[in-house]
């Protein structure tokens, strides 16, 4: 059986992030677990993305190393258009990482609140959903 947690990373108390301690993103609700998540959320968290997060760790891992690599582009000073081009790059390839995470995520948690038959939680993992789909959009 497959687990399925709530997609938090806001501490739930204090409605700051559980890793940097930076409050949570405006809008997002500190309390985000669903009755759909926590039937059946055991002690450690399944996420969508959760089966693909060593390859999501060193894709990131490789686009971390094009940023240095871009660092060094300017404090060598590099031909303008030669650094765009690099910025471009890193800029699509976290757009990839994180349309895969979005995708995991409706095919995990949104789709685990509609089949869960809890209306509040269907409700809420959609309006989490447009609200991601908006900040995305907004990158562009």
């Amino acid at each position: 059986m497959t687990k399925i947690a709530a997609p938090s990373g806001t501490d739930a108390h204090s409605g700051t992030d559980a890793h940097s301690g930076t409050a949570a993103p405006s809008g997002t609700d500190a309390h985000r677990k669903t009755a759909a998540h926590t039937a059946t959320a055991g002690p450690t968290p399944t996420y969508g993305y959760s089966a693909e997060r060593d390859a999501l760790v060193k894709r990131l891992h490789r686009i971390e190393g094009q940023v240095r690599g871009i660092e060094k582009m300017v404090a060598g000073d590099r031909y303008c258009i030669d650094i765009i081009t690099q910025i471009a790059a890193v800029s699509t390839a976290l757009e990839a990482v994180g349309l895969e995470i979005l995708d995991a995520h409706v095919k995990h948690c949104v789709a685990g609140a509609l089949a869960s038959g809890d209306e509040e939680a269907a409700a809420e993992k959609s309006r989490e959903l447009l609200d991601a789909v908006r900040r995305f959009t907004r990158t562009r």
